[in-house]
């Protein structure tokens, strides 16, 4: 390694651990103007199937206290993309087959269907890594213009998570919209595949701690806002 990669890195970590934690209320001083989007917390990703990991379940409560934060603030608009996917669904070719229609692993977590207001929360469904391809999120976004302040959360921090961020950022950048897109570090994860395993399956190593980082700097690098939480 280059011993500029290395002092890169060692600058990742200084700056992954100096993230701060505002309060709900200064980041969303007008609740009729914000969102939360949350991407695949679904059971297919948090607890069964081929795709399942802790690290993403891990994220479930921190996602459920902001909501219930964020509804107490006055923030009323909460969506959930989620794969829901077609049973020979092209995106199998790269990823093992998961979250089929009408299977279990495409339901929401149960944690998130027990909110009280869970009845009041859009779903939109989709059959690819992007929640803005094929989906009805376009559409939702363009029925609610008031909205400026977007808060990201969900899985995974590389794949659908970076997905939704840049989509929702750079939609606004090529119209002209002031948007704020923000993740808070604690409610996102990725999965981890160490090099051993992936060799033993044949797929692609994936290190979770490394493209979590490096994904939520390059989302910061672009205009994201990077927080390590968000706190009521």
């Amino acid at each position: 390694m280059k011993e500029s990669s290395q002092s890169f890195l060692s600058y990742l970590n200084e700056w992954q651990s100096a993230l701060s934690s505002p309060k709900l209320a200064e980041l969303v001083p007008d609740p009729d103007r914000a969102a939360i989007l949350s991407v695949d917390l679904i059971n297919g990703f948090c607890t069964e199937g081929v795709l399942s990991s802790p690290r993403v379940q891990a994220i479930v409560d921190p996602v459920v206290n902001l909501m219930k934060n964020a509804w107490e603030h006055g923030v009323k608009n909460i969506v959930l993309t989620q794969d829901t996917h077609e049973p020979n669904a092209v995106e199998f070719a790269a990823f093992a087959p998961h979250c089929v229609h009408g299977t279990s692993e495409a339901e929401t977590v149960p944690e998130i269907k027990s909110l009280p207001f869970f009845e009041q929360i859009t779903v939109i469904e989709k059959n690819s890594i992007h929640s803005g391809l094929n989906t009805g999120l376009e559409a939702w976004i363009k029925a609610h213009p008031e909205i400026d302040t977007y808060i990201v959360v969900g899985d995974c921090t590389d794949l659908c998570t970076y997905q939704l961020a840049m989509y929702l950022l750079l939609d606004a950048n090529s119209r002209q919209l002031a948007r704020k897109v923000i993740i808070p570090e604690d409610c996102v994860a990725t999965y981890d595949l160490p090099v051993s395993v992936a060799k033993e399956i044949g797929a692609y190593p994936h290190d979770g701690d490394l493209l979590h980082q490096v994904f939520l700097y390059h989302m910061a690098l672009n205009g994201v806002q990077v927080f390590s939480s968000i706190v009521s």
